[in-house]
């Protein structure tokens, strides 16, 4: 087997104010300081000896030090954006001028959806790679000829071609476990996410989605169609080392689109019981009660759920597959099995109106989540809500335009709803939910528990307001 090249995964510097890292599903700052770990580049990072994971953004590093530090290897992989993509392809550019033994690779969704277009805007960049690239990767860093890898784009004779369509990998336990790789390349404390336990760790039990809502991303452009799981031995076995070699994590996250539609689940809870961890994962808001009180018992402490809105009309035209009255169940046997549920709703999906934005603010009160979060709708290329809304003419930005000095922009209007008054009810969304007394006293109460909790919340309650006060800023 050949030496592979010395290479660099590299989730680039931050910009604008983003806070995001190559794990976040949309590029944006958050209300409250948030990263997340850059996963799908760890996976690759542990499959080529001599290999580095840098995240710059995570680490506050500058376009200098990543610079200068880039110049030990030769093979760089860029994990790039749609809103991120020019400032990456610049951040190449440099690279390349300052090395010119480099080659330079950019993986991701923007570029999976549009390789071609990627490569013609970024002359630095050597080749793109298409869908899932872990094996991908491999093979370049082994020094194949770029036209023999399958699932790139590339130039050719001053031609950009694209190679056959690398198959999905079917058997993801072969593949290494990252948190092995965040141990080595890491800081654990850098990664933040305000609902879970600091510091915390995310990992995946999978790969796609069974769901086939139009507007998620990762599904629509590198995950699959279909839901690919590795087997429960596996996991476990994964987070039992990752228990001796991250003793700081207070609880692991699994950061699967639906953790909880795998169909193994119920034999992971009783493998992940003994080990005596606290856990938390994304799920769908149609788990059966028994099933929640079985995760409860195996140290599930949350989960995070799509709820998107409160309005059944607008929930069928995104084909999210869930009912209004399944989920009000759903919210009642969560509580009842003592779980807490982080809430997740976006704002200015096709259907929406003033009507139905107050049907969402009351269905989100009436449910009573532990904590949300508020988006705004994002009609990212390869998703079916970008095409839809390029049909109907409701897009009124893209690209770099779908974030703004690192908050997210509104960029889907209607005939009947200004892109204003979407991007203003996130706000009023915020304060309705938050600004009462049931969510006040339940935060109050886990200060007084932890001294450490207590300053937490406090830094995020500044970072929130500060947060607001920018949002209102990009308004004016």
């Amino acid at each position: 087997m050949p030496e592979a090249m010395r290479t660099l995964f590299l989730n680039p510097p931050s910009y604008k104010g983003y806070d995001g890292s190559a794990g976040s599903r949309y590029q944006a700052c958050r209300e409250v300081r948030s990263f997340w770990y850059p996963t799908w580049l760890a996976y690759p990072a542990g499959m080529i000896k001599g290999a580095r994971l840098l995240d710059a953004s995570a680490k506050g590093m500058t376009a200098e030090e990543t610079i200068r530090q880039a110049g030990d290897y030769e093979l760089i992989v860029i994990h790039t954006g749609t809103p991120t993509f020019s400032h990456d392809g610049a951040l190449a550019a440099a690279l390349k001028e300052a090395h010119p033994h480099l080659v330079i690779g950019m993986v991701g969704p923007h570029v999976t959806v549009r390789p071609e277009e990627s490569l013609r805007s970024s002359p630095a960049v050597d080749f793109v790679a298409i869908g899932e690239f872990d094996d991908t990767i491999v093979e370049v860093s082994e020094g194949t000829p770029l036209d023999r890898v399958s699932g790139i784009a590339l130039r050719s004779e001053g031609a950009i071609v694209r190679t056959p369509r690398r198959p999905f990998i079917r058997n993801l336990d072969r593949l290494p476990f990252v948190t092995g790789v965040y141990a080595r390349d890491l800081r654990i404390e850098d990664y933040f996410i305000g609902y879970l336990k600091h510091p915390y760790a995310s990992l995946y039990g999978g790969r796609g989605c069974r769901g086939r809502c139009t507007y998620c991303l990762w599904p629509q452009t590198i995950g699959g169609g279909r839901y690919r799981v590795r087997s429960p031995g596996n996991i476990v076995q994964e987070l039992s080392l990752a228990k001796k070699l991250l003793p700081q994590v207070k609880e692991f996250f699994f950061d699967d689109d639906t953790f909880t539609d795998h169909p193994g689940l119920e034999e992971v809870a009783r493998r992940i019981g003994p080990l005596g961890i606290t856990w938390s994962c994304n799920a769908r808001a149609d788990v059966p009660g028994r099933t929640l009180e079985m995760l409860k018992e195996a140290g599930l402490r949350l989960l995070v759920v799509g709820f998107e809105s409160g309005s059944q009309r607008i929930l069928n035209n995104i084909r999210k597959g869930i009912t209004i009255e399944g989920a009000r169940t759903f919210a009642a046997a969560a509580a009842k099995a003592g779980l807490l549920i982080h809430g997740t709703f976006v704002l200015g999906l096709p259907g929406e109106t003033r009507e139905t934005l107050e049907e969402t603010m009351r269905f989100a009160r009436d449910i009573d989540p532990y904590s949300l979060q508020v988006s705004l709708a994002a009609p990212y290329p390869g998703t079916a809500l970008y095409d839809e809304a390029r049909r109907e003419g409701w897009l009124v930005g893209e690209g770099e335009g779908l974030v703004a000095e690192g908050i997210q922009n509104s960029v889907m209007a209607y005939p009947w709803l200004s892109k204003e008054e979407i991007f203003s009810a996130v706000e009023v969304f915020y304060r309705r939910f938050y600004l009462r007394p049931a969510p006040i006293i339940r935060m109050l109460r886990e200060m007084l528990k932890d001294r450490d909790e207590f300053f937490r919340r406090i830094r995020e309650g500044k970072e929130f307001f500060s947060f607001m006060s920018k949002r209102k800023a990009a308004l004016a």
